[in-house]
């Protein structure tokens, strides 16, 4: 077995050079994840199941013949899952339920290469931006114990901070891809909608906003898995252009002369940390000195309101998908199986009619339109990635007291999703980069967003600030190779 030094020293592309050069084995790999997981388990938590089978007893001809044959991975606790596994939602109403279908992501990332070891923490159906659950208990943040590693993908991303696994599997329906990799200090890409295919699933969560795709810790591995998975599939609801060549060649390109504006605006009217406005700005001068336009922009979402919108939609019939999963189950919504936040959601979520969703449809095509003039005058979107740095356990958790179904949006998702959730609403690609430090210790992400279907400029652009503000020797505290 590798040293853990080592091993996390590593990215996925790197592990895989190793294997292609028979310098590791494929079973080598995986013991040195499942050491990391065993080590991290008590002061991480960010790994809910082990798939004990696919380490000692791996065996390489049946891993795919990809780019990432033989690295390890984790898959989130939530939608991507594989035929015959458990899949639980971070829930205790959904206790020990199998998946009946595999997914065409989950398919893409075996087709790649990956040794999936197991699951990795999310909260109650994903719905908050810390990994806080009553089933599996908190995972903590890599950078300081006790400290939110954000949500929904906090697992997978507080496991690949600390090096247990170079890349793991994330979703993001209103910023859970990128929020997790503001607050651990990762790389988190949400694809345009339509980039990655959520087959078979028939309703398109959240109505087309919630994606799939990985936490990393470089931009190559984004990229590179991106085309692995970025595959339109029969009965997609619709496919956007894609480039003639392949994203991790693109990536490593210098992209051309950008406009890039610089959005600060409160837009649910969130303070912002000085220090985390200061990033941004250093940001911008680092992107002026490489010769791209950068002047401050002005962006109005429609307010507060607007989250109103996104909670109809997102919970529009979620009392009906529980009881269906409670049948799977064979167990029953309530205090017992549900977190109180939860409940309260699930008890209210009927007083959601078809009125009011289509209300809340048209109440974000005119938040799409108004955000979508950004467009008119820029190429990419520069922003913080949260308003705040990482916040202590009990913050934003779905226990929290005196938070229910009429202040959800206000108290648990405005400071964290302000200025992730613009992206999912337009459906542009919007990527994290951990592109600077907080005086306290704590990581500070920056976002960079596109246009739609524009991933490789976003990537292209990317790969430039990583080589001009490099993360790659950071390490935090509770990392496996500190042991």
């Amino acid at each position: 077995m590798m040293k853990l030094a080592e091993y996390a020293a590593h990215d996925a592309t790197g592990l895989a050079a190793l294997v292609a050069k028979r310098e590791v084995t494929p079973m080598e790999l995986a013991r040195s994840a499942a050491a990391a997981i065993t080590q991290t388990a008590k002061t991480l938590n960010a790994v809910v199941e082990v798939y004990e089978q696919r380490i000692d007893a791996v065996d390489a001809r049946h891993l795919g013949s990809g780019p990432f044959h033989g690295v390890p991975t984790l898959i989130k606790d939530v939608f991507g899952h594989e035929a015959g596994t458990r899949i639980e939602f971070g829930s205790r109403l959904c206790r020990g339920m199998k998946v009946e279908t595999s997914t065409a992501f989950l398919e893409g990332l075996k087709a790649a290469g990956f040794n999936i070891l197991g699951r990795s923490a999310a909260p109650e159906y994903s719905m908050a931006a810390t990994t806080e659950s009553a089933l599996y208990g908190n995972t903590s943040n890599p950078w300081r114990s006790g400290y939110s590693a954000g949500g929904s993908s906090g697992g997978a991303a507080a496991a690949v901070a600390a090096g247990v696994v170079p890349v793991a599997h994330g979703s993001d329906i209103g910023g859970s891809i990128r929020i997790p990799a503001s607050w651990c200090g990762g790389v988190g890409l949400k694809p345009s909608r339509g980039r990655v295919s959520l087959a078979p699933v028939v309703d398109e969560p959240g109505f087309g906003y919630s994606k799939n795709l990985v936490q990393a810790r470089t931009v190559r591995d984004v990229a590179a898995i991106l085309d692995c998975v970025s595959m339109p599939q029969p009965g997609d609801p619709f496919i956007i252009p894609k480039p003639t060549e392949p994203y991790a060649k693109l990536a490593q390109r210098a992209p051309g002369k950008l406009r890039i504006g610089i959005v600060l605006d409160e837009l649910v009217g969130v303070k912002i940390d000085p220090e985390v406005v200061a990033a941004v700005h250093a940001t911008g001068k680092v992107l002026a000195g490489m010769g791209h336009s950068v002047d401050i922009a002005r962006v109005d979402m429609g307010g507060a309101a607007v989250l109103d919108a996104t909670t109809d939609l997102f919970f529009f019939g979620f009392d009906q998908r529980l009881d269906g999963y409670a049948r799977r189950a064979g167990t029953k919504a309530g205090p017992d199986t549900l977190e109180p936040v939860m409940l309260s959601v699930y008890e209210h979520s009927h007083e959601i009619t078809a009125a009011r969703f289509f209300k809340a449809m048209v109440d974000l095509n005119v938040a799409r339109r108004k955000l979508g003039a950004f467009y008119e005058n820029h190429d990419i979107w520069l922003s913080p990635t949260t308003a705040r740095v990482a916040e202590p356990w009990g913050t934003y958790n779905l226990s929290k007291p005196g938070v229910g179904w009429h202040n959800l949006a206000a108290e648990l998702f405005a400071a964290p999703i302000q200025f992730t959730i613009p992206h999912n609403i337009m459906g542009t690609p919007a990527m994290s980069l951990p592109l600077a430090m907080h005086t306290n210790g704590l990581p500070i992400g920056v976002q960079i967003a596109g246009r739609p279907a524009d991933e490789h400029t976003v990537l292209q652009l990317s790969t430039a600030l990583e080589a001009a503000m490099p993360w790659r020797d950071r390490m935090p505290p509770l990392h496996v190779s500190k042991a």
